[in-house]
């Protein structure tokens, strides 16, 4: 009996699946509806902060308009800037030895301990620690998000101090306000905060694949398995590491149109920290081979996001579901868009390959 009542429970969860004509073609047009996101208070920022997560109230401390202005001083000035950005270079050499560009422009501090050689940085999807130790190099994911927590550029206490990571920040807001990039309002709601995370909770790796635990619960990958997707590639090295990938002619269009991207070139296969997001519910698009950078595949529905993708505007890139043509099977329209600019194509499966036109385009 309960074996019976198990495959009608599969059976029904299989027949309830969409299929993946129905989540890679448009059945019909949609209007964009923009829901302007809701600004918390601290008190509810609190009361959805991880539980690794302490937070201390500074006495004496650096404002987030303070740091922000001290921050962009320089930028008017181009002899004060280039000696700005010279010893920028040189005080973090050593890790653009070590990450390659995946932290150059987000280094906030650093910190030596030993022999280690520790450097908070902005980085893929928010915040990371970095180590160096014994010629062996590690990352790992904060968790907080950028919507809520902000860091000091300056830092006047240690980042690391009796087995805790700590750094000095603000909490604040911040509002997308479509059609406009670069307009969002981005400010402080409560300065004065020291924010402190133990090392072991912050360096656990459950699975021992690279990646803290934090970081696969935030993007959706499983911490207690090596390998999410059983595609005998453990998550560290797998270019798509929350879906196996295979080869048709509509994951050939999507990866296609993926590798034009700006940055997907600049991206080599030897920069495990550093991903390229996308929202898409398509199971073609989900099933790519990146050839040269990581995808993450963020679900379109809230219900089904982790907590961290509900509230973290991850996306700088999106390609559209696709639009069949009346009368020739191997022609469908496809959009794609940036922070910045929108294309839409037309695309023709001629001779084994996608020839790709270009129908229209805007620059936001």
């Amino acid at each position: 009996m309960k074996n019976i009542f198990y495959l009608f429970n599969l059976f029904f969860i299989f027949s309830c699946k969409p299929s993946a004509e129905e989540t890679c073609f448009i059945s019909k047009e949609t209007p964009f509806e923009y829901v302007e996101p809701k600004s918390l208070s601290v008190q509810e920022i609190l009361k959805e902060k991880p539980k690794y997560l302490d937070v201390l109230d500074l006495k004496k401390f650096r404002s987030f308009k303070q740091d922000s202005i001290e921050q962009h001083s320089a930028e008017w000035d181009e002899e004060a800037s280039l000696k700005k950005i010279n010893l920028y270079k040189k005080k973090y050499a050593e890790f653009d030895k070590y990450f390659g560009d995946q932290f150059s422009f987000g280094y906030i501090e650093k910190k030596q301990i030993n022999n280690i050689t520790y450097a908070l940085a902005k980085g893929s999807g928010g915040n990371w620690l970095l180590k160096i130790e014994n010629g062996k190099s590690s990352a790992y994911f904060l968790g907080l998000t950028y919507s809520h927590y902000y860091i000091n550029s300056k830092q006047d206490l240690p980042i690391i101090k009796d087995g805790y990571l700590q750094f000095e920040g603000s909490f604040v807001k911040i509002i997308k306000v479509p059609g406009l990039p670069g307009y969002d309002d981005y400010s402080s709601i409560k300065d004065g905060n020291l924010f402190r995370i133990k090392l072991t909770d912050l360096e656990k790796d459950s699975d021992r694949d690279g990646y803290n635990d934090i970081l696969e619960k935030a993007i959706g990958l499983n911490p207690n398995k090596k390998d999410t997707d059983d595609d005998e590639i453990d998550d560290f090295n797998d270019l798509n590491p929350k879906y196996k990938s295979e080869n048709n002619k509509y994951t050939e269009l999507y990866l296609q149109i993926s590798n034009g991207h700006q940055f997907a070139n600049l991206i080599a296969k030897n920069n495990p920290y550093f991903f390229t997001f996308y929202e898409s519910d398509c199971e073609y698009f989900h099933k790519i081979n990146p050839e040269n950078s990581r995808v993450i595949f963020i679900p379109k529905k809230d219900k089904d996001k982790t907590y961290y993708e509900r509230i973290t505007d991850l996306t700088d890139f999106g390609i559209s579901k696709m639009k069949k043509t009346n009368g020739n099977p191997d022609k469908v329209y496809i959009s794609t868009w940036g922070s910045s600019y929108s294309n839409d194509y037309a695309a023709e499966y001629i001779k084994g390959k996608w020839v790709l036109t270009l129908v229209s385009g805007k620059v936001i």
